[in-house]
């Protein structure tokens, strides 16, 4: 096994050398082996060391622990101990170890200071903890005092959320009974009360998963589900994200560490599973409220299906399919026509498709797809009944939620036999209710063009018989939606038209004219945008709505409405009218070859052509899309989904082609909005707005297009367009939004180091592109005062200053300005670099030359800032240098020239190279002859 004196001797040297993993195995073998309490106890003291080097200080402090059980008196292991307690927060036993050093070395002066220290932190937390536990009685008392004024209790209420948002603040309401006086709060049945409970509740449950574990305990699951289910927008959506911080806090949002008190923590998965199991329970019960319900679908859509496909797990899609399927299927088959129906908000049917989709998206092989379609597949024919039209209804309806969603499963079902029969007999059922869901499902059917032309030739017969037979303006609609659809199934290929010439044009008259109509029911006017949202890839018809403001103004209303399952088909029409969709490049040789061989060719209509497009988006912008766009930016829920994110980027861009637009755009908070679509979505979408902020941030004011600290989150999209996979132009005008915001502030320059960006702009300066390498070199002529980016300069092994210098000899007037800028302003912040820039390269003084002799005055100017930051260099040598040179002829001859406005800054600043000169003894002054 060995001696414990010889390994803790080699550990001794391990611990020397700085190899403290060595170290510590040596003193570890050791410990097994000692026998004598004494030697042990030193290894002991030795080996705390090393895990206090280590930052492993739980068993830091039980090493020096186990160093004084042996020896009360070991000075070493007591202020090791000290040490790992403070950095565990233990300040009180950190105070009372030091306390006993100082005791045993009063003249130690490491002990004193140390003893000071931990004094005044103890005393100062003392106080703040006195204070708060007072502030939190006091909050609470004045919010259960009936007679507290209504200011009084919102100011409270508002301080308690605050103060749960602070770890110690939390810490403090948790110890001071804060749990049970919160469900007293929330037993009130106030709504402001129970707000500021289950708002104060969340922030106490954030990143913590000890206290997260014994607030579910405490308030218990089915209460928290009980609150959410309540019909109150606000509450079901206060109590979703005290669900949402629960799951963060347990599923790996808590990354503090707790040592050994990690096994008092016990295992998340029973409060996990139990949470997934009430979730599914408010899915289908009819206690719970619309926005409850919403709220429910929302958690199990974000919590659920696997955040990325590498992810191997996907246990949790797998349980809700088998315990919540039906569940989910038995809303999307909600008629709210009918009595005896589920509680349900405008959005709750669309965010049920949403997670179905995402559910069936996030099974791996064919046997768990199987699975899910004959559960679906189960629960249709159990509901439908030729003998109840209610529950066959239902069915149909289950099926439209279907299609919405996993669209290969509702057109499996479809395709069964007896339910396309089912869904043409109820179309000629008397009953308005079942010739609605049965024309609904039409629609939803003909959501492929491949599988369109099995509805064209069933379909449009019917949906024409029903548009012109019925007189109830709800059926009507929905059947002109169906034929809007089926017309469209060419999209913007003009020879593919599927009805004749007009008829489109006809349709889209007759929705914009229900559209317009403040009569019709928001539901039913929905139903004449979803038609449009088809009409709107023909050319005709997107130059017909931005003519007809009244409809444009229309639309953006229903856009800002509470009803959000319009926004995909909003989203539509404007990247139709915008022509900001997808094109793929049409080569003439292809198009020859195609026609050669009697192959189709798309057309493209007159009207898309990009005079008329540029025309178009002028329009949407004078009638206010900007701010339509904004809210639909806002809306923060689960059927804003990537695919909607990325078309609102893709009309932003085109709004932002035009820079004099810009300015619009920002006004109306389109700068704020893009943030969001630049973070979070699909990386098409991502680029695209990002691309809209480089946009705006290389020609606005930061201050204004981004106000307080969103201007922040800026830097990491545009970052991000700089990476050598994205386009020229989307590189470009991100080194000049860059640019312009790094000569905004020094915070901003900060951050821009900080998101890594130095090494991508510093590759773009050797750019062939002159326009790259130009905004390339601004950006960094503006970085240059930054300490981080002079750091980088001052470092051997680089030719970082020999390529600044280098763009100061090329031909290009704004590229000498900019690389000489940055070199003028940071050889005036370090000396070093005035003489590192004569050993980079040996053309340096050729090129001071040039720019000194430049003759336009702000290269010039730039050029003598950089012979005065030489002189004044501290490097006697070089100064003599440079005036042996013909420089000093040059600095003579523009010091001498007469006073001119139009170049006197370099006048100046060669009569300031000429005076520094003098102070030097290098020159001597010269006397005006008499």
């Amino acid at each position: 096994m060995g001696d414990p004196i010889q390994l803790k001797e080699e550990g001794n040297k391990h611990f020397q050398a700085g190899d403290i993993d060595k170290a510590i195995e040596c003193y570890t073998k050791a410990i097994k082996v000692c026998q004598d309490k004494k030697v042990l106890a030193v290894i002991y003291r030795n080996r705390s060391a090393c895990y206090l080097k280590k930052e492993n200080y739980v068993n830091a402090a039980s090493d020096a622990t186990k160093a004084i059980d042996v020896d009360a008196k070991d000075i070493k292991a007591l202020y090791r101990r000290c040490q790992a307690l403070e950095k565990l927060g233990k300040l009180d036993m950190a105070f009372k170890d030091v306390q006993r050093c100082a005791t045993l070395e009063p003249k130690n002066k490491a002990f004193l200071e140390t003893l000071r220290r931990l004094g005044a932190e103890i005393q100062s937390k003392l106080k703040t903890t006195f204070s708060t536990d007072s502030r939190v009685q006091n909050m609470f008392d004045i919010l259960f005092d009936e007679e507290s004024e209504k200011d009084k209790k919102e100011k409270a209420a508002n301080n308690l959320i605050v103060l749960s948002r602070e770890d110690a603040g939390a810490e403090r309401i948790f110890q001071n009974n804060g749990v049970t006086l919160l469900l007293n709060m929330i037993e009130t049945g106030k709504p402001e009360m129970i707000l500021a409970a289950v708002r104060t509740l969340s922030g106490m449950c954030t990143g913590h998963k000890a206290r997260a574990m014994a607030i579910i305990q405490m308030v218990g699951v089915d209460k928290m589900c009980s609150i959410m289910a309540v019909d109150n927008e606000e509450i079901a959506l206060a109590a979703c994200n005290l669900f949402q911080c629960i799951n963060d806090s347990l599923t790996g949002g808590d990354t503090r560490e707790y040592g050994k008190e990690a096994d008092l923590v016990m295992d998340p998965s029973k409060d996990l599973k139990t949470i997934l199991l009430s979730l599914l329970e408010m899915v289908a019960s009819k206690k719970v409220s619309g926005h409850g319900r919403d709220q429910a679908l929302n958690l199990l859509s974000k919590n659920v299906p696997r955040k990325e496909k590498k992810e191997m797990d996907h246990s949790k899609s797998l349980f809700t399919i088998d315990h919540g399927l039906k569940k989910i299927l038995k809303v999307c088959g909600q008629v709210p026509e009918l009595p005896d129906q589920l509680p349900l908000t405008e959005n709750t049917q669309l965010i049920a498709s949403v997670l179905l989709n995402k559910l069936y998206d996030d099974l791996k092989c064919d046997p768990e797809r199987n699975n899910f379609r004959d559960i679906c597949d189960e629960y249709i024919k159990s509901k439908i009944d030729p003998k109840d039209m209610d529950k066959t209804i239902h069915a149909i309806n289950c099926i439209s939620g279907l299609l919405q969603g996993p669209f290969d499963v509702g057109n499996a079902l479809v395709g069964r036999q007896g339910i396309m029969e089912m869904m043409v007999a109820l179309c000629g059922s008397e009953r308005e209710v079942d010739q609605m869901v049965a024309v609904e499902a039409l629609i939803h059917a003909s959501s492929k063009m491949s599988r369109a032309s099995f509805i064209i030739t069933n379909g449009v017969s019917l949906l024409k018989d029903i548009y012109k037979k019925t007189k109830n303006e709800k059926i009507k609609i929905r059947a002109l939606v169906g034929l809007c659809k089926l017309g469209s199934a060419g999209g913007d290929d003009y020879s593919l038209r599927q009805f004749a010439e007009g008829s489109t044009e006809k349709l889209a008259k007759q929705c914009r004219k229900w559209l317009c109509n403040p009569q019709i029911d928001t539901k039913t006017r929905k139903w004449a945008i979803e038609g449009l949202a088809y009409l709107t890839n023909d050319a005709d018809v997107k130059d017909d709505f931005v003519d007809d403001e009244p409809a444009m103004q229309a639309m953006f209303e229903l856009a800002k409405s509470r009803d959000k399952t319009i926004l995909y088909a909003v989203a539509c029409i404007l990247v139709n009218c915008t022509n900001s969709y997808e094109k793929k490049e049409i080569l003439p040789e292809l198009v020859q070859l195609a026609k050669f061989s009697k192959q189709h060719v798309p057309e493209q209509h007159p009207k898309d052509k990009k005079d008329f497009v540029d025309k178009r988006v002028k329009r949407l912008l004078k009638a206010g899309v900007t701010s339509a766009l904004v809210v639909m930016v806002k809306a923060e829920n689960i059927i804003l989904t990537d695919q909607t994110k990325e078309m609102l980027a893709r009309v932003f861009l085109a709004l932002s082609e035009d820079p004099r637009d810009r300015g619009t755009i920002v006004a109306q908070g389109g700068g704020k909005a893009l943030i969001p679509l630049a973070l979070e979505g699909t990386e098409a979408g991502k680029v695209k707005a990002s691309h809209v902020i480089a946009k705006i941030a290389a020609i606005s004011n930061p201050e204004i297009a981004f106000p307080g600290e969103r201007v922040y989150e800026v830097i990491r999209p545009l970052v991000n367009l700089l990476h050598t996979d994205r386009e020229g132009m989307q590189n470009y005008e991100a080194l000049r939004g860059l640019t312009n915001l790094a000569g905004f502030s020094e915070k901003l320059r900060v951050k821009i180091v900080k998101e890594k960006a130095l090494s991508e702009i510093e590759n773009y300066m050797f750019e062939e592109n002159e326009q790259i390498r130009l905004a390339a070199t601004e950006c960094m002529c503006n970085l240059v005062t930054c300490k981080e980016v002079q750091d980088r300069y001052l470092e051997d092994g680089n030719d970082k200053l020999k390529l600044l210098v280098l763009l100061c000899g090329e031909d290009d007037d704004k590229l000498q300005i900019a690389a000489a800028g940055a070199l003028a302003m940071i050889t005036a912040a370090q000396k070093k670099l005035c003489t590192k820039m004569t050993l980079v390269t040996s053309q340096w003084l050729e090129i001071l030359q040039r720019l000194c002799l430049h003759s336009n005055v702000q290269v010039q100017h730039r050029g003598l800032v950089i012979v005065y930051n030489m002189l004044n260099s501290d490097n006697s040598d070089l100064a003599k240098k440079l005036i042996e040179s013909e420089l000093l002829e040059i600095l003579s001859v523009v010091g001498r020239a007469e006073d001119n406005p139009k170049r006197q800054e370099a006048i100046d600043a060669a009569r300031t190279c000429l005076v520094k000169a003098m102070d030097l003894g290098l020159i001597k002054p010269f006397a005006s002859p008499s």
